[in-house]
């Protein structure tokens, strides 16, 4: 780079890392690169009137240093601490702080803030203006332009005229050529998509390769036995402002270490403590049943506020259940996964016609009872209150919130989408509670349920919104959970978004990010933050969040995993960094079962797997409509794939019918809306239905029957 030209300059702050935080840095954008400098130490740089002269300066903390330099200062240039190609980046604008901003090169993240709101908007104008210098071509738009290449024979035809060639000659040269053309044209539309896979092969091995050496890294360190010195090392290694430290050394510092835009405050690194035993158990992380029994942990008597805390669930009876699938019957065959995607960009998934292999054996209503897989945590909620003890009630509710994603870890397919009136029952007297679920929409897809347990009610409908884009599914949640116990304490919140990565080249992964707000009705509320995993992120999954009183105060905080564990402190810990002696005071107040040791590749655990289960006892129990009698469900669990599409097709083209089925009045048979709202609320009946074996008003939806027996006479 050299002095002469326009270009922009002026100081930054620039996010190093949580040791370090914030530092100035000097900015040089020039011939669509962002270069930057140290202003400090024996690498800075030497910024003068001379050095900078044909510079446009932007901020005034960058005009009082140029006024400051002497114009007799040595004009020669330090090496750059770090470069960004504009060509290749995205500049995004913080939506939470007015002065931060940052450029995203997709290997890692630059986070920058400025002095001023207009300092910022100065900055971003300037690199978008450069950035649009350099207009990129989607694969899309490579392959129209390929695809509309043109040959034109006129010259030709013109040359054999002159020879005084005849027409018939003429036309069989040009058929000739435009045949030798179309060959080429073809072998270069397959090389052309050949070098597209190609590169972003490359791209996701490029990625793939800083995140295992970040891995390795960070699992060495782990290792460690004294993790204070362990965090001081780390801290004095990646500094910036270390004189030894080295350009490569900030820069992967800069990626694992970032920070997002949205992030309220900076998440804890949790890594610690979910590794170390150096945290207390709460009385509330007693595990029961028959999933959790192979887990249960000792608990210190001075940990548990009151022995009937610890005594919770001990008197439910244990029922046998499966521990497995059964072993299938055919070997399944895989699908072209380009060619069920290429023609469903942007369109929402619920319409996507998908053969059986994208699903798992579930249904969505036997998903949301697999939310309650640790209801332990919700009795033991209800007992803390009985005891008076409202911020241990709420804590456990949080942790419970929580709890419900634990499952979708390693779980990529997706589950059966019901048909209209379909439902779910599950009397699991093992974990003192039984559910119930009907898909009471079709048109928006809503799903609704209703759960009693000993001392609460639990219930909610969700009208999951999803799209497709090609490379990734994003599913975001409508709708509002409630949990109420007996006492009349009332607690409410929704989910948060849910994305499906890698569809096409990777390994495939869902994240779960956004905020959870847990509002109450009496003393406490509670706000998570599921943060969002960066492309290089050596801690994914992370969750942190506060509980509130009335008037704002933080009265305790939580943090940990969605897929491990949660725990909590009390106070407001937010402040606090690695390494507090506090945190080791951390208590337990979930942590997630182990898996099942009979895995298949939908990844079910231990619960889920007998969620499908059907014996002979059971079955004569059961209403047409229930899941567990569905036909390509129950074929795709015993690997029966070519029946399971066959019936899956077969019931897809019925269900087709259920928008009309709606417009002509059809009903839920067991939730209606309330008064006034949208909501769902099961309005009873089914389990004394049940017990008497009346189901004359359940249609059998999976059977060949006319659509009209759907409807009230």
């Amino acid at each position: 780079m050299t002095s002469s030209g326009t270009g922009i300059s002026g100081i930054l702050q620039k996010w190093v890392n949580y040791g370090r935080g914030w530092r100035p840095r000097w900015f040089v954008l020039q011939d669509g690169v962002l270069s930057y400098y140290k202003i400090h130490g024996p690498d800075k740089i030497i910024v003068n009137q001379e050095t900078e002269k044909g510079s446009k300066l932007i901020g005034e903390e960058s005009l009082r240093r140029i006024s400051r330099s002497r114009n007799g200062q040595s004009q020669c240039r330090r090496k750059p601490v770090g470069e960004i190609h504009l060509k290749v980046s995205s500049i995004r604008e913080s939506r939470s702080d007015d002065k931060r901003f940052s450029i995203f090169t997709g290997t890692k993240r630059l986070h920058l803030r400025a002095d001023t709101r207009e300092g910022r908007v100065a900055w971003t104008e300037a690199l978008q203006a450069v950035k649009d210098m350099f207009p990129r071509l989607s694969n899309s738009e490579l392959m129209a332009s390929i695809e509309h290449m043109v040959v034109s024979t006129e010259k030709l035809r013109q040359r054999l005229l002159e020879e005084g060639v005849c027409e018939a000659a003429i036309q069989d040269s040009e058929q000739i050529m435009m045949s030798e053309f179309s060959t080429l044209h073809s072998h270069f539309v397959v090389l052309k998509q050949k070098q597209l896979l190609l590169i972003d092969t490359l791209r996701q091995l490029e990625t793939e390769k800083v995140d295992l050496e970040n891995t390795v890294v960070d699992e060495s360190q782990r290792q460690l036995k004294d993790q204070e010195a362990s965090s001081r090392s780390r801290q004095d290694k990646f500094s910036e402002g270390s004189p030894s430290d080295s350009d490569d050394d900030n820069d992967r510092h800069d990626a694992a270490e970032e920070e997002t835009d949205d992030d309220d405050n900076a998440f804890f690194d949790t890594r610690d403590f979910l590794s170390s035993s150096s945290f207390k158990s709460s009385g509330s992380d007693f595990r029961r049943s028959s999933f959790d029994s192979d887990d249960e942990e000792d608990l210190d008597s001075e940990d548990c506020a009151d022995s009937s805390i610890r005594s919770v669930g001990t008197d439910y009876p244990h029922i046998r259940r499966r521990r497995k699938l059964p072993d299938p019957i055919e070997k399944e065959k895989g699908v072209s996964l380009w060619s069920m995607i290429k023609d469903n960009i942007g369109k929402d998934l619920t319409k996507v016609c998908l053969p059986v292999y994208f699903n798992e054996p579930l249904s969505s209503l036997q998903k949301c009872f697999e939310d309650l897989e640790y209801s332990y945590l919700i009795d033991r909620a209800y007992e803390w209150g009985k005891m008076g003890n409202s911020l241990m009630r709420i804590l456990n509710v949080a942790a419970f919130a929580v709890s419900g994603y634990a499952s979708t870890d390693g779980r990529n397919c997706k589950p059966f989408n019901p048909l209209l009136g379909e439902t779910y029952e599950a009397d699991y007297p093992d974990k003192g509670l039984r559910f119930f679920s009907e898909k009471v929409s079709h048109h928006p897809m809503i799903v609704a349920c209703h759960c009693e347990g000993r001392g609460w009610k639990f219930w909610g409908d969700s009208n999951l919104k999803s799209k497709f884009w090609g490379r990734s599914i994003q599913l975001d949640p409508v709708g509002v959970l409630n949990l109420e116990f007996d006492d009349g304490e009332v607690f409410q919140w929704s989910k948060v978004t849910t994305s499906i990565y890698n569809l096409i080249l990777g390994k495939l992964y869902c994240d779960h990010y956004g905020t959870m707000r847990i509002q109450g009705n009496r003393e406490y509320s509670c706000k998570l933050k599921f943060k969002e995993q960066s492309i290089i992120d050596r801690n994914p999954h992370q969750v942190q969040g506060v509980i509130q009183d009335r008037n704002g105060k933080t009265v305790a905080t939580l943090f940990g995993k969605w897929d491990e564990s949660m725990l909590y402190m009390n106070g407001d810990c937010s402040g606090k960094g690695k390494g507090s002696d506090s945190l080791s005071e951390a208590r337990l107040l979930w942590k997630r079962s182990k898996p099942s040791k009979f895995q298949t590749r939908y990844n079910l655990t231990r619960f889920a797997i007998t969620l499908n289960e059907l014996n002979p006892g059971l079955k004569e129990k059961l209403p047409p409509t229930d899941s567990r009698l569905r036909p390509d469900q129950r074929c795709l669990e015993n690997g029966e794939y070519e029946t399971a599409n066959v019936e899956k097709l077969r019931l897809e083209q019925r269900q087709r019918q259920s928008r009309k089925m709606q417009e002509r009045g059809w009903k839920p048979r067991w939730f209606a809306k309330e008064k006034g709202s949208d909501t769902y609320r099961y309005i009873g009946g089914y389990w004394e239905a049940r017990e008497n074996g009346k189901w004359e008003s359940c249609p059998d939806i999976f059977g060949q029957v006319a659509s009209d027996q759907f409807f009230d006479s």
